[in-house]
């Protein structure tokens, strides 16, 4: 069976933990020798890995006159915002400090018919939401054009892709929910993307979601019915040369780790209150907070006020190697995550011979037992954990040991295994 997938980004050009997914993912379906999978980006550059996988790219795709009618979108879905300021990975704060650089206008930009091609640039910038609608444009030619069996999409992005695939092909729509606005936003939604969330939902045959903590966000915040949404849960390559990503520290100092987007979905200012109680009580130990986003500077800010900045470090965003190696110099890595749809850092952290500390609030909690588990709130509960796994050697090497073997089982060829009989369930 040939599946048409589409997503957003491919590596090694990622912004976050979605790309990595869908990577992994087509590379357990490709084990299976009766899947196919179409991989469509707003923009390939190239360099994507398509050993596993054929992608598409819709910037190269020519769309001749063709009307496109969404069944369910509200009127916005044609009047757009050029330079809206809709970015997936950014948090109420940094949106609105984005529109102050930017000046909004409307344009129309689909007028019934249209003939050539349309330029995306792959990227979460300011035309974002255009190239989403231009994106269902384009997903209805490779509709037409090719022939698969089951529509596969990933994250809202995709969604109004999925919608007109499958509109013009009658062909069953899988969407894969690796987050929704209630994680990025704490509640405080963006009605323009949850109403595409929530459509992608409603026209969906099934539903994918990275764990039973995103499932149960789908039903009680979506009202989607239970019997349609399957939990698949996420898993992490093998590493292939631990070697060659590994560097010497070069202190003696402990380093505890936060690697991820630095927005209020990632909880970041508790891991900044949590070092500022561990350093009260010992100072052989390093903070490092690796990643970006609007919540950066706030916490440079915060860390400065508690006299911590010569023991906490920023280093921006770290993608490929240079992930791997921070965690190779790393003692423990700590994930506070208000709301986490699953959390794939927390494995690629232990399958690196790092132990970790998560949130309860997270999907990867419930498939890892080997792990401290904490409430992303409890700051004092945090602190004693970071300072009992740094001071007690014996803490530290079980939770390496055993969780290293927990992780070693999670697969992507098993996740895929899952998927392809989602598939299969939907064509008998």
């Amino acid at each position: 069976m040939r599946i048409l997938m589409f997503g957003w980004e491919f590596p090694p050009h990622i912004s976050g933990g979605l790309g990595t997914a869908c990577y992994g993912l087509t590379k357990g379906l490709s084990k299976f020798q009766d899947v196919d999978v179409l991989f469509v980006v707003p923009k390939a550059f190239g360099d994507e890995d398509q050993s596993s996988v054929h992608v598409i790219n819709a910037s190269d795709v020519f769309v001749s006159k063709r009307e496109l009618t969404l069944k369910g979108f509200d009127r916005e879905m044609s009047l757009i915002e050029v330079d809206s300021i809709l970015i997936p990975y950014t948090g109420p704060e940094e949106y609105f400090n984005l529109i102050k650089k930017y000046e909004s206008h409307n344009r129309r930009i689909l007028e019934g018919d249209y003939e050539g091609k349309f330029s995306f640039t792959g990227t979460y910038g300011p035309d974002l939401y255009s190239e989403i609608i231009n994106y269902s444009i384009v997903a209805s030619s490779i509709a037409l054009e090719n022939k698969f069996d089951v529509i596969h999409v990933h994250d809202w992005l995709t969604f109004p892709a999925g919608i007109a695939a499958k509109e013009v092909s009658g062909k069953p729509l899988v969407i894969h929910v690796h987050a929704t606005d209630f994680d990025r936003s704490g509640g405080n939604i963006n009605q323009r993307v949850y109403n595409i969330e929530k459509q992608g939902m409603e026209a969906a045959d099934k539903i994918i979601t990275v764990s039973n903590w995103t499932r149960d966000i789908v039903i009680n915040k979506y009202g989607i019915n239970p019997d349609k949404i399957v939990t698949v849960y996420n898993a992490v390559d093998p590493i292939s040369d631990i070697d060659k990503i590994s560097i010497r520290k070069g202190i003696s100092d402990k380093i505890v780790t936060f690697l991820g987007r630095i927005t209020f979905q990632k909880g970041p200012e508790y891991f900044v209150e949590a070092a500022y109680k561990v350093l009260q009580k010992m100072e052989n130990v390093r903070f490092v907070m690796a990643g970006s986003g609007d919540m950066m500077h706030k916490m440079i800010l915060r860390s400065a006020h508690l006299g911590i900045s010569n023991r906490f470090h920023f280093t921006g965003f770290l993608s490929g190697d240079d992930v791997y190696q921070m965690y190779s110099i790393s003692d423990l890595y700590v994930m506070p995550s208000v709301s986490e749809p699953f959390g794939i850092s927390p494995l690629e952290a232990i399958q690196s011979n790092v132990p970790v500390i998560i949130s309860r609030q997270s999907g990867v909690a419930e498939v890892l037992n080997h792990a401290i588990k904490i409430d992303f709130w409890d700051i004092d509960a945090l602190a004693d954990a970071i300072y009992g796994i740094l001071n007690y050697p014996a803490l530290s090497i079980m939770f390496k040991k055993y969780g290293k073997q927990e992780v070693d089982k999670l697969k992507w060829e098993t996740s895929a295994g899952f998927v392809r009989d989602i598939y299969l369930s939907l064509l008998s």
